[in-house]
């Protein structure tokens, strides 16, 4: 073997830079269940505990945001190196005509794609900004100040869209890892129509909930039905396996060999 090719155009993006999106995500997905299944419900049962939670909010929550924030940065970025280092990686996107299992290989990876970026989004553009609504109001409270009035609707917009987040990465993660080791294989065989279809039925499905989680159906309060999926942990879970298989199952009724 040639060391060279150990660091060669092709091992860097399909290795090196893989390595890091996937290190990247760890600690980016792992940070988003910590809030969710951890933070959140301990904020909440501290009931009138208003200055230990504002201290929580200070020193922890705001550790946590910073690494949380800037892992998806560097998961994004590094996933953007993978397309662009790798040799033909694009060539690799074109349709293949006819029944082919790179078809749907293709709007696997797609699909993943398309749902990670949206959460990066989410990140910076709704979770982070409401979240330094919150951190400041806390640290004000804590030097004597009055509490900021919309803290509360800051933190709540924030829980939504990182809820959201949570119910999207586990279709994200698992068309991520099946384009490789599971699309492939000969039980799908998808034509570009049929991989294309896919790719749009799970867009559409996708932004249906992200513009529910931004309270674009109904407003973003308590009672507002269309949040139950958001209102606890649990519920999260369970809707985001309900859409992980509304996803798979109609994969497979329209890209299944």
């Amino acid at each position: 073997m040639n060391a060279a090719s150990l660091f060669d155009q092709n091992a860097i993006g399909n290795f090196w830079f893989r390595y890091l999106h996937v290190l990247a995500g760890v600690a980016w997905i792992g940070l988003l269940y910590y809030f969710n299944f951890v933070q959140v419900p301990g904020l909440a049962a501290y009931g009138d505990e208003g200055k230990a939670r504002n201290i929580t909010i200070t020193q922890i929550a705001t550790r946590a945001l910073w690494w949380f924030r800037w892992a998806a940065i560097a998961t994004l970025a590094t996933g953007i190196l993978i397309t662009a280092v790798v040799p033909d990686y694009m060539q690799d996107f074109m349709n293949h005509a006819g029944d082919d299992p790179t078809n749907a290989k293709n709007a696997a990876i797609s699909v993943g794609m398309i749902l990670g970026i949206t959460m990066a989004a989410n990140v910076w553009m709704v979770i982070w900004k409401n979240q330094k609504v919150v951190i400041a109001n806390a640290t004000n409270v804590l030097n004597g100040g009055e509490a900021n009035p919309d803290a509360a609707t800051a933190g709540r917009r924030a829980m939504l869209a990182s809820r959201q987040n949570m119910i999207f990465s586990v279709s994200m993660l698992f068309f991520m890892v099946g384009a490789a080791h599971y699309y492939p294989e000969a039980m799908f065989a998808a034509t570009p129509g049929e991989a294309n279809t896919f790719v749009i039925i799970s867009v559409v499905l996708g932004a249906l909930f992200q513009l529910n989680a931004l309270g674009k159906f109904g407003g973003i309060k308590a009672g507002n039905k269309a949040l139950v999926p958001y209102e606890s942990h649990k519920n999260a879970i369970i809707t985001s396996v309900g859409l992980w298989i509304v996803l798979f199952v109609l994969s497979i009724i329209i890209m299944g060999a």
